[in-house]
């Protein structure tokens, strides 16, 4: 490796970052619908032959890291040729949960199996019992159309009936059929410039330097975990509810820190003491867990650090099977993808702020606000978006305002979109003023969404932080707590309701904590 130098391994690290930004950037544009080609509620990365991720685009963390914990399983199911593409969304075989679907393709220089593109993309609607495919679930199989891990691409031949099988059990099968074909050719893309890039550099030469790419960020990993104190530091927060009737669910972490002279810090991530798997569809497989654990780890790491494999091999999670972050089928789990790996991401960063006070900012939000409506009868249709908050304030500067936060980095749908799309009017967009604990620098604010409906539809919400708030940090105030409301009267959390003409729903987003 030590004919690759610094130079020369940066170049590389952006040469292999810029496939997965141009796969990315094929599919918003060649996609039907306005989850992926206005939210950009999609994902894209590049693995090596077995599996490990080698680079990724800045999309949404929660894909990235599940797709980079499960992909190692996914590849070696199959007998790969040139031309093959696997689909699958099964939450305990890769995926997430079921509106996410993922396509990955092998990629050949020669007969040498080199590694694979990958893309993750959320549909609207996958066929679940309601409209958005985010439902107030008790099972999976209430979730949507279940796609185990198969080929819908065989040596470049497409499988039709298959593809027909899937947007067809869909509420828009013509966004969905060409959503799909959208991340076909978003593959194919990817493919043919990996393909360049290797050929390039030469089969030998690749390897070897995706082999110094993953030893330079174990070392960036090591270098800023060194920075904790060798020790034990705990943290416990909850979920609101499970939509069931469950309440107050523990999710409490202990990280273990060790410092080794020679390797550097180690991190154990030890959930053992979570509460056990619910009746609500909070539940996380284990990929969306490590998803949220990695993601918070890696802010702790220098920019420069290379999106792969490598930086992550100093993370050793404790998860026992059963658990609500380990939930085993046939658990629901459409929430835990967006709203319990929040909740992940505020213990271990809560746990952290004892090791770092001044580098580890208020909670944020802790919610993705999701709301998903539609109707089934007549003119099928369906629609599903997060809505931003508030971001917690940190020691050198006050909580950014109406923004995306930790596990998701989606847009927002654009009014004009949405109206000319569905039968609906936004009737208020703003800012919720004064909802950022205060404190030395005050957390961000959230944000105030509403909407009127022109005609009969079916709305499900899967919000949090309704009960508890945003906590502050280092004496800084909580953020305030979110709320929802139907014709200016307050509803639950989590909720599935029945619209007529004229009915408005209103979401006002929660706060940051405020620090200091």
């Amino acid at each position: 490796m030590q004919d690759i130098d610094s130079i020369e391994l940066s170049l590389f690290a952006s040469r292999i970052e810029a496939v997965c930004d141009e796969m990315g950037a094929q599919l918003q544009r060649s996609a039907f619908s306005p989850n992926i080609r206005d939210r950009l509620d999609y994902s894209c990365a590049v693995f090596d032959a077995q599996g490990a991720l080698c680079a990724q685009a800045a999309h949404i963390p929660v894909h990235l890291g599940s797709m980079a914990y499960a992909m190692h399983d996914i590849v070696a199911r199959f007998d790969w040729h040139q031309g093959d593409q696997v689909i699958l969304n099964d939450p305990f075989l890769g995926g997430t949960h079921l509106p996410d679907v993922t396509l990955v393709a092998p990629v050949f220089v020669g007969s040498v199996l080199c590694g694979f593109v990958a893309n993750r993309a959320h549909y609207a609607d996958i066929g679940a019992t309601a409209p958005g495919s985010m439902p107030l679930s008790r099972r999976l199989d209430e979730e949507g159309v279940l796609i185990p891990p198969q080929k819908v691409c065989s040596a470049g031949e497409v499988r039709q009936a298959l593809i027909n099988s899937i947007t067809q059990a869909t509420r828009n099968s013509n966004d969905a059929l060409g959503d799909l074909q959208a991340q076909i050719g978003c593959n194919l893309r990817g493919v043919q410039r990996l393909t360049v890039l290797i050929q390039a550099l030469g089969v030998a030469r690749y390897h070897r330097s995706l082999v110094a790419l993953n030893a330079y960020a174990e070392r960036l990993a090591r270098v800023a975990f060194a920075k904790l104190a060798p020790g034990n530091y705990r943290y416990a927060d909850v979920m609101d509810d499970d939509g069931q009737g469950a309440r107050m669910l523990p999710i409490e972490v202990c990280i273990r820190v060790t410092v080794d002279s020679v390797k550097g810090g180690c991190i154990e991530v030890d959930f053992s003491s979570t509460a056990q798997q619910t009746s609500g569809n909070i539940n996380c497989p284990l990929s969306v867990t490590v998803a949220a654990v990695w993601y918070a780890f890696r802010c702790l790491m220098p920019a420069q650090t290379p999106a792969c494999a490598g930086c992550f091999k100093p993370i050793d999670l404790q998860i026992p099977d059963g658990v609500l972050l380990n939930a085993n089928r046939p658990a629901a789990v459409a929430a835990g993808n967006v709203e319990t790996s929040s909740r992940v991401v505020d213990v271990v960063l809560g746990a952290l702020t004892q090791a770092l006070p001044e580098d580890i900012p208020a909670a944020s939000q802790g919610t993705m606000n999701n709301i998903a409506f539609g109707a089934s009868k007549e003119q099928p249709w369906g629609y599903y978006e997060t809505i931003g908050g508030g971001m917690g304030a940190g020691s050198r500067q006050p909580g950014l305002s109406a923004v995306q936060s930790h596990m998701t980095n989606t847009r927002n749908t654009p009014v004009e979109v949405l109206e000319l799309r569905f039968p609906l009017r936004v009737t208020r967009y703003s800012i919720r003023k004064h909802s950022g604990g205060k404190g030395m620098h005050r957390g961000g604010d959230g944000i105030v969404r509403e909407f009127e409906f022109l005609q009969p539809a079916v709305c499900t919400l899967i919000t949090e932080r309704r009960s508890q708030a945003p906590p502050g940090a280092s004496g800084g105030n909580d953020g305030r707590r979110g709320k929802n409301m139907l014709n200016n009267e307050l509803v639950p959390a989590k909720c599935q309701l029945t619209l007529a003409a004229g009915d408005r729903i209103t979401i006002e987003t929660p706060g940051g904590g405020g620090w200091g």
